[in-house]
């Protein structure tokens, strides 16, 4: 009898926990939209712990219905609650370090901890493991609505970021929400000084008129590019300017030392001598930012071995309070890192500086640069090299990407990115997967497949996949007219697949913009032949096509909506684009006897710019002012071009193109020589004008030389030879170690 009793006992006390919590092994937080539980934060609460506590009673509301009450935290309170911070059951903050935070389940009670941010981190990795809400992009959190919401009582969930710096530079990075979702930082705002730095904290435009010894010795002559690491003045400048700004900013993170985007180190006598020490011009990079680092050691300091300070310096380490950001910018994006073969360089540079210090950064770029709305196919290799970079002690990673403004895939690059920052070993597949399905509905299928298809075809062709490319480069690989063909289909089915829903068809539409920027552009490199923007009317005449004009509108307006703000760093925004096809509109179709007309090369083009080869110079189409499509380029050897008329007929003058782009180092022929010939073997020169001048001025310009035929009218030519000579050397104004002087021809037209 007494065990029958006690039996019974046990199973009323058992179905009085089964009441409370659902069964043995579980917590109902909410209920038909209410609650036992309430939020309790300390007596003395921080703002984070504050907004936790206000974003968890936020989302469980919009998840079940039911408001939780935030209250400060009393002694001998033993209801149902959930503890956020450093109350009495969650003290585990100190240990966590920034970044880091622990959820678990203390007998009927919930508790989140967390060093620094990490308590929010953590909040928000509960409000998606457990309440099932994304936060896919800067737009709302997807919500999944639930009556009952309950969780294991048995939980012990602890995270600290494998990365102690994150971000994703995308527009959803500048959402709040987003980055405390997502774990992720903006070191423009952590730091108090960001990026490239020698000019802000010595500018030129102050110092340089009345002390050009603060700057860089070059060829015996003193520029502006970057410092003289080796003038004392010039440390104490720098200090100076430090301590001023760490006094309007106490609670910046990291101050940058890093030298201008730019080349032209100092190579004076003292810098010199530096570098000759430690190996190379980090030498005195290193030694100047470690000199600063020691006046502020409570300070954390980044520098950039980029450009000439690539190179880890002998003999010397970084200070412990500075980080080295290494760029791998030179790498291609087809491969990963790991494996790709012009990324050996980034990775010697890696294991270089990994001898010297543990402070690590990468910049790394998940975009094409010069091209912000163009297809490029990468994604297979954002996991691969996050997580080759953590293998390799990394500590901190910069992604980046289009910045501010829209750019191809921005939602799903961002998002995945993110995702395998704080989780190297995610599936990068799976989170593209559920991602387009998330955020694209029934329409994901198609777009998954248009993933597929173009890196398949990225694949197959071989080709390198530059952050400096152009849509217009791959005309015969993976964004040729047939593929593109392909792809539009999959972008109609997808519209189809979500016909009725303009939320999902809006998204769509933004994700289509790329494909739509590679047909405008491709339509300048396609000019007067099919794909391009040139017509003939019935009368035979060249004008541009009105359906062409017209879909250049619609893509202006989509690109604003889109949030498209410029195309490119510091590129056109999407108005000035209009503009930019404007003039080319006005432009008229030059006509020439040459067209089509096969030419041979004494000396072979660029091979980076291979337009369509040797046909560029006749297929009667201008290259305007972009020099990485329609312009053959040539550098350390003139341009000797012949060109076969296929009959002999009279020339009276011969039209030329060069573009002047000095920025890029490409510059006007000191010299041009038209010699012509009827069969191929005498030839006699019309006319060797010297052209005018590369003076100091960096204004983009396209050059036209015409050259009269005047002493030969009646004369019958099969064969004009075209030799354009190059500058011999870079001009001391545009000087760049490394760099040669090019020349760059579009068309030879002859009249």
């Amino acid at each position: 009898m007494k065990a029958s009793l006690w039996l019974y006992g046990l199973f009323f006390v058992l179905w009085g926990l089964t009441a409370c919590t659902g069964n043995a092994q579980e917590i109902v937080l909410a209920k038909n939209g209410r609650s036992d539980y309430k939020i309790v934060i300390p007596k003395n609460p921080s703002a984070i712990e504050q907004h936790a506590a206000a974003v968890l009673q936020g989302y469980i509301q919009r998840v079940s219905g039911a408001e939780l009450q935030v209250v400060k935290e009393e002694k001998g309170d033993n209801s149902r609650s959930i503890y956020i911070g450093h109350t009495t059951k969650g003290n585990e903050a100190g240990r966590l370090g920034d970044g880091g935070s622990i959820f678990r389940t203390d007998d009927k009670d919930l508790v989140f901890s967390g060093g620094g941010k990490g308590l929010i981190y953590g909040v928000y990795a509960f409000i998606e493991e457990y309440l099932g809400c994304k936060k896919l992009n800067s737009e709302p959190a997807l919500i999944a609505p639930q009556k009952k919401i309950k969780i294991s009582s048995h939980i012990y969930d602890e995270h600290k970021p494998q990365f102690v710096y994150r971000e994703v530079y995308y527009p959803a990075s500048h959402d709040t929400e987003y980055q405390e979702w997502h774990q992720l930082q903006q070191l423009d705002y952590m730091g108090g000084i960001w990026g490239h730095s020698f000019n802000k904290l010595v500018p030129a435009q102050t110092y340089f008129a009345g002390h050009p010894e603060y700057y860089s010795q070059v060829n015996g002559k003193r520029v502006p590019s970057q410092l003289c690491l080796n003038n004392e003045d010039v440390f104490n400048i720098v200090v100076n300017e430090l301590k001023k700004r760490m006094a309007k900013d106490p609670d910046a993170s990291y101050w940058s030392i890093s030298p201008n985007d730019d080349g032209g180190y100092c190579q004076c006598d003292k810098c010199k001598a530096t570098d000759n020490l430690y190996g190379g011009p980090s030498g005195s990079l290193i030694k100047f930012v470690n000199r600063v680092a020691a006046v502020f050691p409570n300070q954390k300091f980044t520098t950039l071995a980029y450009g000439y300070a690539h190179k880890a310096p002998r003999n010397l380490k970084p200070a412990d309070n500075v980080y080295v950001f290494i760029s791998d910018i030179d790498a291609y994006r087809d491969k990963p890192l790991s494996v790709e073969g012009s990324a050996l360089a980034f990775r010697t540079d890696l294991k270089a500086w990994s001898s010297v210090t543990a402070n690590l950064f990468i910049w790394d770029y998940i975009v094409e640069f010069t091209n912000y709305l163009a297809p490029f196919p990468n994604l297979q290799t954002l996991g691969a090299n996050i997580h080759f970079l953590k293998s390799c002690g990394v500590k901190g990673i910069f992604e980046q990407g289009s910045g501010d403004t829209y750019g191809e895939w921005a939602e799903l690059r961002s998002y995945v990115t993110a995702k395998l920052l704080e989780d190297d070993k995610a599936d990068p597949r799976q989170l593209i997967s559920s991602f387009l399905q998330d955020y694209y509905g029934d329409a994901g299928r198609y777009l998954q497949q248009y993933i597929d298809l173009q890196q398949d075809n990225l694949i197959a062709s071989n080709h390198k996949l530059d952050i400096y490319g152009n849509p217009i480069n791959e005309w015969k690989s993976y964004l040729s007219p047939e593929f593109m063909d392909q792809y539009n289909a999959l972008f109609d089915n997808a519209a189809a697949a979500v016909a009725g829903d303009s939320t999902l068809l809006g998204r769509i539409n933004r994700a289509r913009l790329p494909l739509e920027y590679t047909a405008l552009q491709m339509a300048r490199l396609y000019g007067i032949e099919k794909n391009g923007f040139i017509i003939k009317d019935k009368n035979g005449n060249w004008g541009v096509s009105r359906k062409f004009a017209d879909r250049l509108t619609r893509f202006v307006s989509d690109c604003k909506k889109a949030g498209v703000t410029e195309l490119a760093e510091a590129g056109l925004r999407p108005d000035q684009y209009q503009e930019e096809w404007n003039r080319i509109f006005a432009e008229p179709v030059i006509p020439t006897k040459a067209l089509g007309a096969p030419v041979s090369l004494q000396y072979p083009f660029a091979p980076e710019y291979p337009a369509k080869g040797n046909l560029t110079l006749t297929d009667g189409n201008c290259g305007y002012t972009d020099f990485s499509y329609n312009y053959l380029c040539f550098y350390g050897v003139p341009m000797v071009a012949n060109i076969d008329l296929g009959k002999t007929i009279a020339v009276n003058k011969v039209i030329m193109h060069f573009l002047d782009d000095p920025r890029h180092w490409i510059f006007k022929p000191v010299k041009i020589t038209v010699e012509v010939s009827s069969d191929g073997a005498h030839y006699h020169t019309i006319s060797s004008p010297i052209t005018p001048a590369n003076n100091e001025d960096d204004t983009l310009s396209v050059k036209e030389y015409t050259i009269l035929n005047k002493a030969h009218l009646a004369e019958q030519i099969r064969y004009v030879r075209v030799t354009a000579n190059n500058l011999p050397k870079l001009p001391s104004w545009r000087y760049r170690e490394g760099k040669r002087p090019m020349i760059a021809c579009d068309e030879i037209y002859v009249q």
